[in-house]
């Protein structure tokens, strides 16, 4: 978090000292979506918090090296690559290539600042009921916590500390340098190469958006496909749309070590049992996220973790440890930003306002911010047919969908799954340009159990790319090639 004092709305332990009275006060460890919607949520109840962060500056993960820095710097790679590529319309022809890398990178800081202290620093800032204390927090009971020698009081304990990126063990890895999603969002010069170690969403978002600059970018995927926990349609069309912009796409490597040659890394594998090396300037290390709980006092007051570090909580967020809860990343299962804003202010409520409010991600949208997009919600087919439900999945191509053949432009697909019995969706998978912008219907729909049919019925306007969800819907009973346009 920023050490900065007193200067603008930035606040510290000295600017905005907590209330001392009557009224319930929450500790929180962290300084990210969850600690500060906690902290929030608390102000808002009538009580007091306590906000103790250390390793990286306000906002966490997502402001600073995730969501934010990752996004704008995908969208600009976007304008370059479009600008740069043949048209899919007659008679237009562009241009266009990268002047300056670190005026990109510099205006990206620009906007982590401004939105840190605008999102993070500005809104508690007026909150005399909360306070900021910069430093790393051990817990001394299930009622204390001491920081910078000091020891706070609570009434309740919230631990959302986050997690960082997860260093495998490779052998020499440890003598060779490599990014990880925090550091390469700092560069300041484009890398000529760069090998990606991973093939879920930090990686794929991370390789493209460097493929986009100019780039010379590899994929090594331990599994036999990118996205392994997704249909394995999702995977196979995406690796052949990144595969036409030029990425080298590996799956099925097993990593025998790194080594440093002259001025690059490289990467000894083994691929369909034989061995491959692979060179590039850079190595980007995205195989994972580790739960950031480390000499924070777990063990001596007895809080579980699972094997991989995380805090295990149940439905209200609560740990084993009474007058103890943890929200967020730390908790390692739906690691978005908006997630841990959910669980902080549930977390936060249960604890001080006496409610045992059960947390609840039966329609959770999510996306991965490749091009095109993949999003999704509720259980895929698979996952349906496990859990019992008479499955019917429907399989739109964007080939159908009149927007995106107007915009030239139809890779990918909708896939909706219902129970056949009850007609009501259960869960969405897509693969499209934009294809986020289509799930908030799906997921309002999932919530509250509104037929197929009527999503059938519902107007959609001709030439959006949400009619591709109303035509997917027609899919589960008509062929529609055979319909004309508008038709239902």
């Amino acid at each position: 978090m920023s050490s900065e004092c007193c200067e603008g709305s930035v606040v510290s332990e000295d600017c905005c000292p907590g209330k001392t009275g009557s009224e319930k006060h929450l500790v929180i460890l962290g300084g990210g979506s969850a600690a500060f919607s906690a902290a929030l949520k608390a102000s808002e109840l009538g009580g007091s918090a306590t906000i103790i962060n250390d390793g990286l500056p306000m906002g966490g993960t997502c402001v600073n090296v995730g969501c934010v820095p990752s996004k704008t710097l995908i969208r600009a790679a976007e304008t370059l690559h479009r600008a740069a590529s043949p048209q899919a319309f007659n008679g237009i022809e562009t241009s266009g290539r990268l002047l300056d890398f670190k005026a990109v990178m510099d205006q990206k800081q620009q906007m982590v600042e401004d939105m840190r202290q605008a999102k993070y620093a500005d809104v508690i800032g007026g909150l005399e009921n909360v306070r900021y204390v910069q430093g790393c927090a051990r817990l001394v009971d299930r009622k204390t916590v001491e920081v910078n020698g000091e020891r706070i009081e609570a009434d309740h304990i919230l631990i959302a500390t986050g997690a960082s990126p997860k260093i495998p063990e490779i052998p020499g890895i440890e003598s060779v340098p490599y990014l990880t999603n925090e550091s390469a969002f700092e560069l300041k010069d484009l890398p000529l190469s760069l090998i990606v170690l991973g093939g879920r969403y930090i990686a794929l978002e991370c390789a493209q958006m460097f493929a986009r600059f100019g780039t010379e970018v590899t994929v090594l995927q331990r599994s036999e496909r990118i996205l392994p926990d997704q249909p394995k349609e999702i995977g196979d069309n995406l690796t052949g749309y990144l595969r036409e912009e030029g990425l080298k796409v590996e799956p099925g490597v097993r990593v025998i070590g790194v080594y440093k040659k002259e001025n690059q890394v490289a990467v000894e594998t083994v691929i369909e049992g034989q061995p491959r090396t692979f060179q590039a300037e850079h190595l980007l290390i995205a195989t994972g996220r580790q739960a950031n709980t480390s000499n924070m006092g777990l063990e001596e007051v007895g809080v579980k973790t699972d094997s991989e570090g995380f805090i295990l909580v149940n439905n209200r967020l609560e740990t084993n440890v009474a007058g103890i809860s943890s929200a967020g990343d730390v908790v390692g299962r739906n690691m978005f930003v908006y997630t841990a804003a959910y669980e902080g202010a549930l977390a936060a409520e249960n604890a001080l306002d006496g409610k045992e409010i059960k947390s609840d991600y039966t329609a959770l949208p999510w996306v991965i911010f490749t091009d095109p997009q993949v999003a999704g919600v509720g259980l895929d087919a698979d996952q349906a047919r496990q859990r019992g439900f008479d499955v019917d999945m429907a399989q739109l191509s964007l080939e159908h969908v009149p927007r995106s053949v107007a915009a030239r432009d139809t890779r990918g697909f909708i896939q909706l799954i219902r129970d056949r019995s009850t007609d009501k969706l259960l869960g969405a998978r897509i693969l499209a340009p934009e294809g986020s912008e289509l799930l908030m219907e799906i997921s309002l729909a999932i919530k509250y159990g509104i037929p197929v049919g009527e999503m059938k019925k519902a107007f959609h306007p001709y030439l959006t790319l949400s009619e591709g969800v109303k035509l997917a819907a027609l899919t589960f009973d008509k062929d529609v090639a055979s319909l004309s346009c508008c038709a239902v």
